[in-house]
């Protein structure tokens, strides 16, 4: 039997996986070139992984009260005279773990600041290819109250929205709907970056042949934004959420810091500073400062990662 022509072998060769086209890609090879944006990887991969794995790799639950022991409190760090294992880096004046905290807190600091840019994406990607696409009166006022809220900063705007609704509320929360408020409230602080990067991507795409094909062959608008411009505006979309993330994140543990966060019973990195720094000016400075320690690495880490991913997808740079 004959074999078949290296052409028609090649014609019939099943087309590459989207991990081998990554893997081609000049982002990969971007990625690989940077020594920091591959450390600053592993790092963000670390916490992401310690935050999941909180609960089996963790001493305890510190914040089961049937786990803690008051003779351990105040416990220094391993290394000095008082100090002894699994209180590695110390206990607090609940005697509860400080390593263990730290894991719990970075696992809840990470969900909010993940819930945070979704919120915060969704609502300003929509308002973007919505101003973007319409143009006209719909764009002048979708803008217009962009910047009238770059204006404020984005920790102000988190305050008013968190304090107008508790008092909306009368302030009767339960621990769910304060994550929900504080996820609310990151959201609407930062969705003006989307807003404004969308909009002005849109308003190119919205231009060339392949939008007015669409619309000569019958699409509504809706299809034609998400299905085929969204796709072409979500590069610069990547970069912001990576760099929102860590802004979510320090913008969290200061509203949870200054008292308007979440409860010492929903334990972040913020919440644990706040409850260290009580503690400073005593002796036991372990119990603030690896929290923040862990707040800083973890802020570092991403905004590390986010600078590599908006140089790397800046075609002037390439």
């Amino acid at each position: 039997m004959a074999t078949p022509a290296p052409a028609l072998r090649a014609e019939t060769a099943s087309p590459p996986s989207a991990l081998a086209r990554f893997l081609d890609s000049d982002l990969f090879a971007s990625f690989r070139r940077s020594k920091l944006a591959m450390v600053a990887f592993a790092a963000t991969l670390l916490f992401f992984a310690v935050a999941v794995l909180a609960p089996w790799i963790s001493a305890q639950n510190p914040y089961d009260p049937a786990q803690l022991d008051l003779i351990n409190a105040n416990l220094p760090p391993i290394w000095e005279a008082d100090g002894q294992a699994p209180f590695w880096i110390g206990a607090d004046d609940q005697g509860r773990d400080v390593l263990s905290a730290v894991f719990y807190g970075m696992r809840l600091s990470l969900v909010v600041g993940v819930l945070g840019v979704l919120v915060s994406s969704t609502i300003g990607i929509t308002l973007g290819l919505i101003a973007g696409y319409a143009g006209g009166m719909v764009d002048t006022a979708i803008m217009r109250v962009a910047d009238v809220q770059l204006t404020f900063p984005a920790i102000l705007i988190a305050l008013i929205v968190d304090g107008v609704a508790k008092a909306a509320l009368g302030g009767h929360l339960d621990t769910d709907a304060t994550l929900a408020l504080i996820v609310v409230a990151i959201g609407l602080s930062f969705w003006v970056q989307y807003a404004r990067t969308v909009r002005g991507s849109v308003m190119v795409e919205k231009n060339k042949d392949y939008v007015q094909a669409g619309r000569l062959i019958g699409l509504s608008a809706p299809v034609i934004l998400v299905r085929h411009i969204l796709p072409n505006v979500t590069g610069p979309v990547f970069v912001i959420a990576t760099i929102n993330l860590a802004l979510a994140i320090i913008t969290e543990a200061t509203l949870s810091f200054l008292g308007t966060g979440l409860p010492e019973t929903m334990p972040s990195l913020g919440t644990l500073i706040r409850t260290g720094n009580r503690f400073l000016f005593s002796g036991e400075w372990w119990i603030v400062a690896f929290p923040g320690l862990a707040l800083a690495g973890l802020v570092l880490a991403i905004n590390l990662l986010g600078d590599w991913l908006r140089d790397a997808l800046n075609p002037k740079l390439q």
